[in-house]
């Protein structure tokens, strides 16, 4: 069974002390979830307010902390970065990386992705990798061709045995923050792609193992749709997650667990 993932990215939003009151209201609303990974993906600077109260709230070992970015290299004079020693030690476990946000806007190539991806892997982490095509390139019938430029480029040096750790997103830039989202079998359609492109990349058996997940204006009244879907493995999830009932009416949707075995 591929079990889900509901990952919240906070993005640049919220300070420790908002961080700390999202958390001890939001760990109470999912106490007794078990059956799901939840994962929380705060700014840098409110690592360390999160990882206290999950570790004083967290439920049933099912909420982990994630970071949005990290550095490939171990450290060196590389001002302004973080590397994933020092995610390390506020008890990191999920890293994002290759948010169309840092493709796009901080000119993030597929090559330093890959570097992200295998450091990350490496280190022992299980990491997001998010792909997705522009509003312009869907409309001209380049999303199969983008995502596979995308996952060729950033998959370069995953490591051997650490595969079945490695999370892809799939979000259609057109649809983060804009409030369109795709239709749930238009998201399928692309999931399924995804999943034959990994058994190409890889192998039959990982493919159906490797977690994929949907992010693109998911909110409550969508996620079931969504999850629905037999190749939508859990949701990144952006705006919405920023609103503990939120998050939570999303997190905890009901899962139709026969369609992912």
């Amino acid at each position: 069974m591929r079990r889900p993932v509901f990952a919240a990215n906070w993005k640049m939003y919220k300070t420790a002390r908002e961080t700390r009151e999202f958390l001890r209201s939001f760990l109470p609303l999912i106490s007794g979830v078990s059956d799901r990974d939840i994962v929380i993906a705060p700014s840098f600077p409110s690592l360390f307010a999160a990882r206290e109260e999950i570790a004083a709230l967290g439920s049933a070992g099912c909420v982990c902390l994630g970071a949005q970015n990290v550095y490939p290299e171990k450290e060196g004079a590389f001002t302004g970065e973080v590397s994933l020693t020092m995610l390390e030690e506020f008890h990191v476990t999920w890293v994002i990386v290759g948010h169309s946000e840092r493709r796009g806007i901080l000119g993030e190539d597929d090559e330093f992705i890959a570097r992200k991806v295998a450091s990350v892997l490496s280190c022992g982490m299980k990491v997001i990798l998010c792909v997705g095509e522009t509003l312009n390139e869907r409309e001209f019938g380049r999303t199969n061709q983008v995502l596979d430029t995308q996952l060729t480029g950033s998959l370069t040096h995953v490591p051997t045995g650490r595969e079945n750790d490695l999370v892809i997103a799939y979000e259609p830039v057109w649809a983060i923050g804009t409030g369109k989202t795709a239709t749930p079998e238009l998201a399928q359609e692309t999931h399924h792609w995804i999943r034959h492109y990994l058994e190409r990349r890889f192998s039959p058996s990982l493919a159906e193992k490797i977690r994929i997940l949907y992010g693109g204006s998911v909110k409550p009244g969508n996620i079931d749709a969504l999850m629905a879907q037999s190749d939508i493995d859990g949701a990144l999830v952006g705006g919405a997650s920023l609103d503990p009932d939120s998050f939570m009416k999303i997190a905890t949707t009901t899962l139709a667990t026969c369609t992912r075995s």
